[in-house]
């Protein structure tokens, strides 16, 4: 299992959390070389709420807790880490299940037990403390897909924006469990239409829209009504389009021990330097967010299992790099 550091303060979480995150907290099954499996917490809202909490944004996280060891397991991790759990729900509903297999580059393939685990069974009344009107409320990964809740996450999600909230998604796709590409991509584009934030990788798009360059998904994403579009490259950095201008950020080189996690710490450093930018993001803003994004995802590269890093570990690093911005 990751190292276990002892948590830096907690921020002050005030009556607002500056980031709400929305989805689903699941358990890790990672195998090791020699057969065996560890349980680590995971899950991608749970991993980006952790990583948020530990860049020392105040963050909130509104998931489904099963009661069960795995469960308390769970929650655990995200008291431990400084997540405001104050709206989370504790249900007899088991926890989901990711088998977790790494290749040798360290590439996790990941098989799931969901069917009537606690992440996916939402009522509307659970979901109304993410309805604040203020600050980023983000989701995605199986939440957004998975029959019953899906849907009410998406109406949280039209509700929290007509309300003034800033809305991230990242539909963080997992083959096998949300239907064919064009079913997955009408869903898929029916958030986009709630969101002013996407983000997404490389194998995400060509899963969803196979042929067409990053760029072109980009900008269909734009049309459909986005503010801020990205798609993350692996090694290759991340690109990004908002308004008239184009982002592409370089990654630092790292030596890899596995990736799993670093898709999630990608989004904890975007959404902790947009939640400091305010409502209003001027192009220095999204640049920043990119540069500070890769460098946490590569961080977390360097480290076994989702184990994003602190704020402090990041102070004074050079990043990736400056991030190239064109019309």
């Amino acid at each position: 299992m990751a190292e276990v550091r002892a948590p830096e303060p907690a921020p002050e979480m005030g009556d607002d959390a500056a980031v709400t995150v929305l989805g689903e907290a699941v358990v890790d099954l990672v195998q090791a070389p020699d057969g065996r499996f560890a349980a680590h917490p995971g899950g991608s809202p749970l991993n980006v709420a952790v990583g948020l909490a530990r860049l020392g944004v105040p963050t909130t996280l509104l998931a489904r807790f099963a009661t069960s060891r795995f469960g308390r397991q769970l929650r655990t991790h995200a008291e431990t880490n400084g997540v405001d759990l104050r709206h989370a729900v504790d249900t007899d509903d088991p926890a989901t299940l990711a088998i977790a297999a790494l290749s040798d580059d360290g590439v996790a393939a990941y098989d799931f037990y969901v069917n009537g685990t606690a992440d996916w069974q939402w009522r509307d009344e659970e979901l109304s403390p993410a309805l604040t009107g203020r600050g980023i409320l983000h989701t995605g990964s199986l939440a957004v897909f998975l029959s019953p809740g899906a849907d009410r996450v998406a109406d949280a999600l039209r509700t929290a924006r007509a309300q003034g909230t800033l809305v991230s998604v990242d539909p963080n796709i997992r083959p096998g469990l949300i239907g064919t590409p064009a079913e997955a991509r009408t869903r898929t584009e029916h958030l986009v239409r709630l969101a002013h934030l996407v983000k997404a990788s490389e194998e995400d798009v060509a899963w969803l829209y196979p042929g067409w360059p990053v760029e072109d998904v980009l900008r269909h994403w734009q049309d459909l009504g986005v503010t801020l579009a990205v798609v993350t490259l692996g090694a290759g950095g991340a690109v990004a389009f908002s308004g008239t201008r184009g982002f592409r950020q370089p990654a630092p080189a790292i030596d890899v021990v596995d990736t799993i996690g670093a898709g999630d710490a990608f989004t904890a450093g975007m959404l902790a330097e947009l939640s400091r930018a305010g409502a209003d993001w001027s192009d220095e803003d999204i640049a920043a967010a990119l540069r500070y994004a890769v460098e946490v995802a590569a961080v977390t590269c360097t480290r076994a299992g989702a184990d994003p890093p602190y704020r402090h570990e990041l102070r004074g690093r050079a990043g990736g790099g400056e991030s190239d911005a064109s019309t």
